[in-house]
């Protein structure tokens, strides 16, 4: 018989044997919770870390355990959630969008709300349009697409590209990084002023003068659309060439997942 470092009596190989395997399963749970896999609550200062993600992969497209309410994250922000509202180049609120509040990856989350105490700094915050989006929410765009009789927001947002041509052009996609919950639409707010930056075109204008380098833009509008990028950029975000407005995490958490549960407080852990 053999006293055990934990204070009692462990008889034979057999035991040792079963108390080494718990131990070593007890490590790989506490492995996982660093790495984000754990449903319970972690820091999200203590959650974008370099190797924060690996094997972090979810195929439950309802499961809500990894987002956040941004507006409790980040809450020195202006929120205005336009598939909830109705203004929107649809023209009504958007399936899947019950409240209006914006979700978000809790990493994404983390790194945006460092975006915005950046910004804030400087006498700006972020203004917030769009953030998770269902894939039952995508799956709506998709059906308004097919009638082209219904084109009552065109003159507001896509008055130069013809209906049918939204897809095609990539201004909408049919599988969207919104839905995988760490790509965020989004301008610069001026808090002292308490207005939008003019950015030389507003948030969902789709045609070319809504390109990032766009040149018939004055150079203010040109230097606002370049603060933002680079805000963005420097904590993780990669913007793409059509959209001055859109940015995915870059780390995302869950790249290959389409969720497709609603926007709502209650589908949060």
């Amino acid at each position: 018989m053999e006293k055990s470092r934990f204070g009692f009596a462990i008889k034979g190989s057999f035991l040792w044997g079963l108390m080494l395997l718990f131990a070593a399963l007890f490590s790989l749970r506490a492995a996982a919770g660093v790495l984000g896999v754990s449903s319970a609550p972690a820091s999200l200062a203590d959650s974008t870390g370099p190797g924060a993600f690996l094997g972090r992969r979810s195929t439950d497209i309802y499961d809500a355990g990894g987002f956040v309410a941004l507006p409790d994250v980040m809450p020195k922000a202006v929120y205005e959630i336009r598939n909830y509202t109705g203004y929107n180049f649809v023209g009504r609120r958007i399936d899947g969008f019950e409240e209006p509040i914006a979700l978000l990856t809790r990493e994404a989350a983390a790194a945006l709300k460092e975006a915005n105490d950046e910004l804030l700094a400087m006498g700006y915050c972020f203004k917030i349009h769009d953030a998770y989006r269902p894939q039952r929410a995508v799956n709506d765009y998709i059906a308004w697409a097919q009638d082209p009789d219904d084109d009552r927001m065109k003159e507001f947002f896509y008055p130069d590209v013809e209906k049918g041509e939204l897809f095609s052009r990539g201004y909408l996609a049919r599988r969207s990084g919104h839905t995988r919950g760490s790509t965020v639409d989004l301008t610069l707010y001026d808090v002292g002023k308490k207005k939008e930056v003019d950015m030389g075109s507003p948030v969902d204008l789709m045609g070319e003068i809504s390109h990032y380098d766009y040149a018939g833009i004055t150079e203010g509008q040109k230097a606002n659309r370049r603060l933002l990028r680079e805000v963005m950029e420097r904590h993780g975000f990669q913007p793409i060439s059509t959209e001055w407005w859109h940015f995915r995490f870059s780390n995302e958490p869950y790249p290959d997942t389409y969720f497709n549960f609603p926007v709502k407080r209650s589908v949060l852990r």
